[in-house]
């Protein structure tokens, strides 16, 4: 027998070995191999994948918002503008601007009752006497704090008698037939306290004065 007619024993081998490779399925499924079926997705699952979903896309939308902002080219803002309306400037005057400060002192002013047969304090405020430039006449005003309601406003005239109130060395009492606080000439007695009895002598020696200065101008009242 020749040898090209005798085969080897191990020929046939290599066959048995490639069988061998291909290890049926049932044996890779007991191992986790094998193909698998594709898992379907769980309704949560979906849900959080869209949400995912549309946030991506809201992100790429804001983004191009403010690219968008951003290409805009900005406007010049002109500063100089005319209002609407026009404010004037409107002065308000007083008769007191015609007149000079002949005395000033703070003090509370009373008016006498005559219905409750009682005193009623008026206002606390400076009380001053003040003369007109041209006329020379003389009157006593005062006005309350912070409101600067006028309390007294009357001239200073002869027949006015101011006394001491009873009782009290700082505190004065007179009565006025013309006094115009509220507008219309009204007769008042009015008695007037200051913070001491020095004030009160300075306030009655500038009242005094003024008595006589009034005097020159309106004369003195008809005798009895």
């Amino acid at each position: 027998m020749s040898d090209a007619e005798k085969q080897p024993e191990h020929a046939a081998a290599p066959a048995e070995e490639k069988k061998e490779e291909g290890a049926p399925a049932s044996i890779l499924s007991m191992f986790g191999g094998g193909s698998k079926k594709p898992r379907e997705q769980t309704e949560a699952e979906k849900a959080e994948e869209e949400e995912a979903r549309k946030e991506r896309e809201a992100k790429k939308a804001e983004k191009a918002g403010e690219d968008d902002e951003e290409k805009v080219p900005e406007e010049e803002v002109d500063a100089n503008f005319q209002p609407l309306v026009k404010v004037e400037k409107v002065e308000t005057k007083s008769a007191e601007e015609s007149e000079s400060t002949e005395f000033k002192m703070r003090a509370k002013l009373f008016r006498f009752d005559r219905e409750s047969k009682s005193w009623k304090e008026r206002g606390t405020g400076d009380v001053k006497l003040l003369k007109h430039k041209e006329s020379g006449k003389v009157r006593l005003v005062m006005r309350r704090d912070k409101t600067l309601k006028v309390c007294a406003n009357h001239y200073i005239v002869s027949d006015m008698q101011l006394t001491p109130n009873i009782g009290s060395d700082r505190s004065w009492v007179w009565s006025t037939v013309a006094d115009v606080s509220e507008g219309e000439p009204e007769a008042q007695t009015l008695a007037i306290r200051f913070a001491n009895a020095e004030n009160a002598n300075l306030f009655k020696e500038a009242f005094l004065k003024a008595q006589k200065e009034n005097e020159t101008i309106f004369g003195k009242p008809p005798s009895e």
